[in-house]
């Protein structure tokens, strides 16, 4: 029987000082994400609409549904990147899940704003993932493509290697064989290797007078073979539609071919088990308002809190139905619903706990008991068919002579074998500290989680900045005085600040971000609103993967 958990909070002087610094934190990223949207400025935009074109922001809010809303994935990817070439915000794409008459989209919308559009590393590798995101749920992708090709100065780190460039054609491929539709519209130049995205998709169309498509320029064209020629016959709108066939749909402007790719969308057949692939009931919202997360999650990463007050503002009805709720208490396992959607929640707890012998463990740390419990409960939900969700708050897993006598490493194999054979959806939210191999356990980026997003309070690292940094620094110390040279304690001191502030620069949501090891940063307030748009998507499989567990230890 399902239970209700959490309490009401009461509105202390430190739950008050954890507002202000959380909601510090999410200001911080708010200004960092508008700056981000700009993409190349003012300016760059002003001279777009110019030509006719619509930034590419507007394209987005134009082709999805009115009023509805569009989760962006990978806004700061390449934030603070390629600077010696002028920075690529958002490495020059922007990339989301929308809805298009009532039905979930990916979108890859090329930002012709920044450097024309050209393709960077990051650029490729965002787009991948979409891609990855498409072919794991079976969602239609609309590319909006307005690229000057690869940016030619970085060429060696995007086209030849098995994830670069060239990956986005093998998936084309991929999707298309899936029965997956693709759809492409190209609103500016499409160039070189990059021609084959649009024309690789099942449908593409061609804006006249900014649209244009070739493998080589006019430039190139007369270096390579001698021919002079303009860009019309050679790769413009009317030859593509009346000569060499390679179009399908000619427009006269970005609207029209906006509103034309809303009407092939609209005439897509209906989805295979939409309705009852994932079991979902009437939606609740919590008892307890989502907004008091924010004074519950303590600035100081290192002080604990309830997990349970936490997740009674995520979970329908603040009800969960929990897992052998005596044993292993620093993981937090139960079934729960979220907008109405069953699933399985997989918490770390920050409390310190008691174990079954009255022994003191410490919160966000995994133990044998914890990962055991873990493992079998992830199992228990791919055997049923439940998605599961994440909630990463999570030190590691315990070490020293005890554990390791007890068997931790066994333990720890079994839960993290249970995520990677997991075939369910998986959703993952770094709300806190995210280290070693409890990032792993608890379904890190290399574990497929079909979303991974994290909060401004999340931290992603081997260890803690404290404890990295003095590890590092007895590591120089040593080979210093290998040398003949010591240091005097201020010394040693500068050192170690030194070290720990680079270290902790690595360790942010928004560096996580810029690599593409998360796919944004969030509100706590819109967890469920992410869940459930995940778990919309995912139900556009036809059905759940057999489920085979590998060897376990027991």
């Amino acid at each position: 029987m399902a239970k209700t958990i959490g309490k009401p909070i009461e509105r202390t002087l430190a739950f008050e000082k954890n507002v202000d610094g959380n909601k510090e934190l999410l200001r911080i990223i708010n200004e960092r994400a508008a700056k981000t949207k700009q993409g190349g400025g003012t300016k760059a935009q002003e001279k777009l609409k110019e030509k006719n074109k619509m930034p590419v922001r507007e394209r987005i809010t134009a082709l999805i549904d009115e009023g509805s809303n569009f989760l962006e994935i990978g806004l700061f990817v390449a934030d603070g990147m390629y600077v010696q070439e002028g920075g690529a915000p958002s490495a020059g794409v922007v990339t989301g899940i929308g809805l298009i008459h009532g039905r979930e989209c990916l979108i890859v919308a090329n930002d012709p704003t920044v450097k024309a559009g050209a393709w960077f590393p990051m650029t490729a590798k965002k787009n991948m993932r979409i891609q990855e995101i498409a072919i794991e749920n079976k969602v239609p992708i609309i590319y909006l493509v307005d690229s000057a090709g690869v940016f030619l100065p970085m060429q060696d780190e995007i086209f030849p290697d098995k994830e670069h460039f060239g990956r986005q054609f093998r998936n084309n491929a991929v999707l298309s064989a899936m029965g997956v539709p693709q759809i492409a519209a190209i609103m500016g130049p499409c160039v070189a290797g990059g021609a084959y995205l649009p024309i690789m998709s099942d449908e593409a169309l061609i804006v006249e007078g900014n649209g244009s498509l070739f493998l080589a320029g006019p430039a190139l064209v007369e270096a390579a073979i001698g021919e002079k020629t303009d860009i019309d016959p050679l790769g413009g709108a009317m030859m593509h539609s009346t000569v060499s066939g390679v179009i399908d749909y000619k427009v006269k402007d970005d609207s029209e071919a906006i509103k034309t790719i809303r009407s092939l969308v609209s005439k897509f057949s209906p989805l295979k088990g939409k309705k009852n692939l994932f079991e979902r009931s009437q939606s609740y919202p919590p008892l307890f308002d989502s907004e008091e997360i924010f004074g519950i999650l303590p600035t100081d990463r290192a002080k604990p809190y309830s997990t349970y007050d936490f997740l009674a503002r995520i979970i329908d009805n603040s009800e969960l139905d929990e897992y052998k709720a005596d044993y292993g208490k620093t993981i937090i396992c139960g079934y729960a619903r979220i907008d109405g959607w069953a699933v399985g929640i997989v918490a770390n707890n920050r409390e310190v706990v008691k174990n079954g012998k009255g022994e003191i463990q410490i919160g966000g740390v995994i133990y044998s008991e914890s990962a055991d419990k873990a493992a079998r409960f992830i199992n228990n939900c791919n055997q049923r068919g439940i998605p599961l969700v994440f909630f990463q708050d999570v030190t590691g897993f315990m070490v020293g002579t005890r554990a390791e006598q007890g068997g931790i490493i066994k333990d720890g194999a079994k839960m993290v074998n249970a995520v990677a054979n997991s075939v369910v959806p998986k959703f993952t939210f770094i709300v806190g500290n995210s280290y070693g191999a409890g990032n792993y356990a608890m379904c890190g980026k290399a574990y497929d989680p079909r979303l991974i997003f994290a909060y401004p309070s999340g931290q992603i690292a081997v260890m803690g900045g404290a404890q990295a940094s003095k590890t590092l620094l007895t590591l120089k110390t040593s080979n210093l005085r290998k040398e003949g040279k010591t240091l005097s304690e201020n010394e040693e001191k500068a050192m170690l600040k030194e070290i720990k502030d680079k270290y902790d620069e690595t360790t942010t949501p928004l560096y996580a971000a810029s690599q593409l090891w998360i796919d944004g940063i969030i509100s706590p307030t819109d967890t469920r609103s992410i869940v459930s748009i995940g778990l919309a998507c995912a139900s556009h499989q036809d059905s759940i993967p057999e489920w085979k567990s590998g060897v376990l230890q027991v």
